[in-house]
């Protein structure tokens, strides 16, 4: 199997090692525009392999994108970064330009390949990455859900001191501030979370959630890195290892949830042919509402980028 990543920055770079280290595919190709950056961080990840005992062979390459022929999936991560006062939504135009280019070198030189947008804003490149593609729904899609959920899990798990392995969670809508947290799906070893926490609690932890990305740009100054790379390189694991995992992944919606042609984070079985299906919660009408609102905010970000091309 071949993964190939394009973007070899933070988010890029977290997401080839993970590939490698964990062995998830005989071949990882790294690919950015800037000269060796990929060249050279892909050969600190080989020759690391001798210490952390792997086989994965990481290529790099400086927009040569014939080393990435034949890629069963491709992770995109390219574009750029957010900076503090930044929203998603104002890298639009920048990063719907590098998309569309990443998108078109990728359909030529792997045109069975199963497309992940990890780039911001998420939910409008997924979109920008699918209409270029022309790929089935079930073959291009974006990495969000995972990461926000993580970041629920990981807030909960501190909060109840307990593992965060035992937290099991679910996330809708779109990635950023509209994103739809399901307290009624969450559960911390089977049981029910709002029987080990208080509502305001629980609360305050849903809205660190919604802005936990935003939090750690006033920390660093910039987007972060280890757990995006890392949710990315576990969407590619379930996908080449037909591991049909239940993941919320952004793809366009077709009538599910009653909403039509929109991209939004929703639970799907991720296996070998990418979405093998979209799970339809029975959603109460508060959880509506709120599926409704972010449906909403990303609509109008899609109509921005639809006014730009």
């Amino acid at each position: 199997m071949k993964v190939t990543v394009v973007g070899a920055g933070n988010v890029g770079a977290t997401c080839a090692d993970v590939l490698a280290y964990r062995e998830i595919a005989n071949e990882v190709v790294l690919l950015d525009i800037k000269e060796g950056v990929a060249e050279g961080k892909s050969l600190d990840i080989w020759q690391k392999s001798p210490i952390n005992l792997y086989d994965t062979r990481t290529i790099g390459s400086t927009n040569d994108y014939s080393k990435t022929a034949g890629s069963d999936v491709v992770v995109i991560t390219s574009g750029l970064p957010r900076k503090p006062g930044m929203s998603r939504d104002d890298l639009i135009e920048t990063n719907a330009g590098i998309v569309k280019q990443v998108t078109e070198n990728v359909v030529k030189h792997s045109p069975d390949a199963i497309i992940i947008v990890v780039s911001n804003p998420l939910d409008v490149m997924t979109y920008q990455a699918h209409i270029t593609s022309q790929f089935p729904r079930t073959k291009v899609m974006g990495m969000a859900g995972i990461l926000d959920t993580a970041r629920y899990r990981a807030f909960l798990a501190e909060e109840l001191n307990v593992s965060p392995k035992d937290i099991q969670a679910v996330l809708m809508g779109g990635h950023g501030d509209t994103m739809v947290p399901l307290p009624r799906y969450t559960t911390v070893g089977g049981i029910p979370v709002t029987e080990l926490i208080d509502k305001s609690k629980l609360d305050e932890i849903i809205e660190r959630t919604k802005f936990g990305g935003g939090e750690l740009v006033k920390l660093m100054g910039t987007s972060a890195w280890y757990a995006p790379g890392s949710a990315a390189a576990q969407m590619v694991e379930a996908i080449v290892r037909d591991q049909r995992r239940v993941f919320p992944v952004c793809v366009k919606l077709e009538g599910e949830y009653g909403i039509d042609d929109v991209y939004l984070g929703v639970p799907v079985i991720l296996g070998k042919n990418g979405i093998e299906k979209v799970i339809e919660l029975d959603l109460n009408d508060d959880e509506k509402k709120l599926l409704e609102e972010s449906r909403n905010h990303v609509k109008e970000v899609m109509e921005v980028l639809d006014s730009k091309r």
